[in-house]
């Protein structure tokens, strides 16, 4: 045995040795992490310099944007560089600090997206009333607190993970740092680590997608009862991106833990892929495509360098 003071390094064996197939996921990686990092870009500066975007529904996403950055920076590069190096290994402290950024970023998504939902509440519910209670004051507050509960549930499930044993095994079977590969290679007892992530995660969803439901069934009820199919139309557009990218979200993350044990590692790590590269992706374009403000935004932005270059 091994202890963990004598660990410094793992090796991560990632998704496969098919040469021809680690060609097709370096592209697909390196293509969908250009467009996911450049994109949310894009939406953080037409919020911060687009007047029209100085709404709390776009200060939301501005911040939802910065978390997808780091969430893509923190896991696709390192697999990138492994990809097209042959260079596996990862050192325990760049193993420890991607397990802390996942779950951190992860956790402060979902409040974000409990938050954004309940921005859509007041608006869509509460129209007359949307300025006075969506003031900047409480969006501050509301993405603070987004931060720092996301903070508050990394600490407790890594604060007892760092203080594990490891066995004479560093071969971590997966493309990152992800909790459940790295407690396989643990000899102490993980029983503990393992009902305090599990109890985290669980909690984190339960009470997250509860308050989205519950924000989104009032939401639907008073869409029907709008008089005209134009107004409802119009209501139901407003929230339908957030809609779909709670789905996806909260989708592919309940698959993670109700999956039968004997689906193995390989579907996880999968998802997990999706997770990490496709899944960010497909929410930028959601939020872009489904969006005219945005649209027209990115449009005016255009016209205006255009024009300047011009003079």
């Amino acid at each position: 045995m091994i202890n963990r003071s004598a660990i410094t390094k793992f090796i991560l064996l990632g998704l496969t040795d098919d040469p021809q197939l680690q060609v097709l996921l370096t592209v697909f990686l390196f293509l969908t992490y250009i467009f996911t990092v450049a994109g949310n870009l894009i939406i953080i500066l037409l919020t911060l310099v687009d007047v029209h975007l100085k709404t709390p529904m776009y200060f939301f996403l501005c911040n939802f944007s910065i978390l997808e950055i780091i969430f893509t920076i923190v896991c696709v590069p390192r697999f990138l560089y492994s990809m097209t190096t042959g260079d596996k290994s990862v050192t325990y402290n760049a193993c420890v600090l991607q397990l802390f950024f996942v779950i951190f970023v992860g956790a402060a998504e979902f409040f974000l997206l409990t938050v954004m939902s309940y921005d859509r509440y007041v608006a869509i519910c509460k129209p007359l009333r949307y300025t006075t209670i969506m003031n900047d004051r409480l969006c501050t507050i509301f993405v603070l607190c987004c931060w720092l509960t996301g903070l508050l549930v990394i600490l407790p499930p890594l604060s007892l993970e760092v203080q594990l044993d490891f066995c004479n095994s560093n071969l971590i079977d997966h493309f990152g740092c992800d909790a459940s590969p790295f407690l396989k290679i643990v000899c102490s007892d993980t029983q503990s680590v393992e009902q305090v992530v599990l109890t985290v995660a669980v909690l984190t969803l339960i009470f997250t997608l509860v308050c989205v439901i519950v924000s989104y069934t009032y939401i639907i009820k008073t869409i029907l009862r709008l008089p005209s199919a134009q107004q409802r139309k119009k209501a139901f557009s407003t929230c339908s991106s957030h809609m779909i990218v709670v789905s996806l979200t909260y989708g592919s993350c309940i698959f993670i833990y109700i999956k039968p044990a004997k689906e193995g590692v390989a579907l996880n790590k999968v998802v997990s892929l999706l997770n990490t590269s496709f899944i960010p992706l497909m929410n930028l374009f959601i939020y872009t495509l489904r969006n005219k403000q945005v649209k027209q935004a990115f449009k005016d932005s255009i016209k205006k360098i255009a024009f300047l270059s011009e003079h």
